[in-house]
């Protein structure tokens, strides 16, 4: 069986309607809410593809059924990926480098 090509792999991809999925972050702020008290939206990330801070609310959500994908709108790196189980909650933080939320006064 021959092996699809490396220019019709990137195709495939290329077609899908992904825009059709993406929101931008404060989608993410129901799940998060769910794991972390704070209002998450509000927080920075530093993408570990790219370097740049971005408030969370800022970045590209891509949804599904079982969870999402938090991108960051500068490089497409994949920042978090939430999954949400019937008994858990999944978070894939290894795209950021740092996220930081203020504390309370």
């Amino acid at each position: 069986m021959k092996k699809p090509s490396k220019k019709s792999k990137q195709k495939a991809v290329s077609d899908r309607p992904l825009d059709s999925l993406r929101t931008d972050g404060n989608a993410a702020a129901g799940m998060l809410s769910e794991i972390f008290a704070r209002d998450m939206t509000a927080g920075r990330a530093k993408c570990a593809g790219c370097g740049t801070t971005r408030t969370i609310g800022t970045l590209h959500v891509y949804s599904h059924g079982m969870g999402m994908v938090v991108r960051c709108p500068g490089c497409d790196g994949v920042i978090l990926r939430l999954v949400r189980t019937p008994t858990k909650f999944w978070l894939d933080a290894r795209g950021a480098v740092s996220i930081v939320v203020a504390g309370e006064r």
